[in-house]
């Protein structure tokens, strides 16, 4: 069992409140990280919570690189267990597996977050030693992820919940490479993604930039 975190500071009442889930969680659960994101079928994911550091930046870069546990939970709307990452992750999702492995976790489990046929995220959990969890366990992560649930209806997010993109300033970045593009929404977080991922950077740093007018994308960019 993991030593207590720190429960991240959030502003938003929800994200907290999923802060200190996936806090409990890796205290619970034998896992060395957790995090949870809102995601839709196009694969627009927005960081919600996470337990520490680390995993906040590994669930983010699943949306950066277009792959990962959480990519393939959310499109099948089943769990993706993964116990052997150095084994499995290579070939399945190349780029994400070597960031994962490099972070010091072998092993990723990733639970849908679903009421009825509405796939409302997936949370993801970490483990640094290889191994599958048990019954047990499995039964408890799904509790976690039952928990995730109530607490983003109970927020009000379970009717918009598909239309979420990520925190304000990334709506506000995303709403001005479109129009500094000429292009679509879709185009613009394209871009930012790909900026974010060629610079190594965060998307939240990338976005202040963008809002912040230090950084601008050019139609031909």
């Amino acid at each position: 069992m993991a030593a207590v975190t720190k429960v991240p500071e959030r502003a938003d009442p929800i994200a907290a409140e999923l802060c200190r889930l996936c806090v409990q969680a890796v205290s619970t659960l034998p896992a060395t990280g957790a995090g949870l994101s809102v995601m839709t079928m196009d694969i627009q994911l927005s960081l919600l919570a996470a337990a520490d550091p680390v995993s906040e930046r590994l669930e983010e870069l699943q949306f950066v690189l277009g792959e990962g546990p959480c990519v393939d939970a959310i499109a099948a709307g089943r769990p993706v267990l993964v116990p052997d990452l150095a084994a499995a992750g290579p070939t399945r999702w190349p780029v994400y597996a070597e960031a994962v492995l490099g972070a010091g976790m072998n092993a990723v489990f990733a639970f849908p977050l679903q009421i009825g046929a509405a796939r409302l995220g997936v949370i993801d959990f970490f483990r640094s030693g290889a191994g599958q969890f048990s019954g047990t366990e499995l039964k408890q992560a799904f509790a976690f992820a039952d928990e995730a649930v109530t607490i983003l209806l109970d927020g009000g997010l379970g009717g918009e919940v598909q239309q979420i993109a990520g925190p304000a300033e990334l709506f506000q970045a995303q709403g001005m490479v479109m129009v500094q593009l000429g292009g679509t929404l879709a185009e613009a977080m394209a871009r930012i993604r790909a900026h974010a991922y060629a610079e190594n950077r965060r998307l939240s740093d990338v976005a202040h930039d963008i809002v912040r007018r230090t950084l601008r994308f050019d139609r031909d960019g």
